[in-house]
C-alpha cells in the first residue's frame, strides 16, 4: 500500500516551492488556505511525486499558538541530519543519474552511496531536511530477510563498515 501524502512545515514557501518544483521536478498539484484552530491562517501546498503519492507543506501564519521553530526535522529534534529523511524512489540507474544531474543542474551538492542492494542520492531541502533518491538494485531473499529478522532482536549485532560514497558538486567534478 503506497501512501497519500507526508506533510511537513515549511518557513519558506518560496524557496521550497522553487526546489520541490525545479530541483525535484515535482508538480504542484493542490493548495488549500484556511485558518487555523488558533486565529491563524495557512496554506497547505500539494506536490506531486510522479506516482500520484503527494508531499505537502505547511505555510502557517499569524498562529498565536505556534512560535519560532526549525523545520529540519532531526536538527528540531537534537538528531543529526541524517537520520530523519526522505526517500523517493528512482525506478532505475538511469533515472538515479538523470536526478543526480538535475540537482547538479539546479546548484546542489549530491552525495552518493552504493548500499549494496540500493543506491541511493542525498542532498538537502531549504527546510533543512534530507532528501534521497534510491533505486532498489537487489532483491530481498529469504536469507536476506532471516538475517534482518536477526539483527532486529540482536543484542550487540555485529556491524557492517560505514558507507562509503561519492560526493559531487555543481560544478561537475567529484569533491
Amino acid at each position: 500500500m503506497g501512501f497519500h501524502h507526508l506533510a511537513i512545515a515549511t518557513r519558506d514557501l518560496e524557496a521550497t516551492h522553487a526546489f520541490y518544483t525545479g530541483a525535484m521536478g515535482f508538480t504542484l498539484e493542490r493548495v488549500n488556505a484556511a485558518p487555523t484552530p488558533d486565529n491563524g491562517w495557512a496554506r497547505h501546498v500539494f506536490y506531486d511525486t510522479g506516482n500520484g503519492e503527494m508531499i505537502a507543506f505547511w505555510d502557517i501564519h499569524d498562529d498565536p499558538t505556534i512560535g519560532d521553530f526549525e523545520p529540519s526535522i532531526s536538527k528540531g529534534l537534537g538528531l543529526p541530519q541524517w537520520t530523519n529523511h526522505i526517500a523517493f524512489d528512482a525506478p532505475s540507474l538511469d533515472d538515479l543519474a538523470a536526478a543526480r544531474q538535475r540537482w547538479l543542474d539546479h546548484g546542489f551538492h549530491v552525495y552518493e552511496i552504493d548500499h549494496g542492494w540500493c543506491t541511493s542520492i542525498y542532498t538537502t531541502d531549504p527546510n533543512g531536511i534530507m532528501v534521497e533518491f534510491c533505486t532498489t538494485t537487489a532483491v530481498a531473499t529469504d536469507a536476506d530477510r532471516a538475517n534482518a529478522a536477526r539483527l532486529l532482536t540482536a543484542t550487540k549485532p555485529e556491524l557492517e563498515a560505514a558507507p562509503s560514497g561519492t560526493l559531487y558538486s555543481p560544478e561537475g567534478a567529484p569533491v
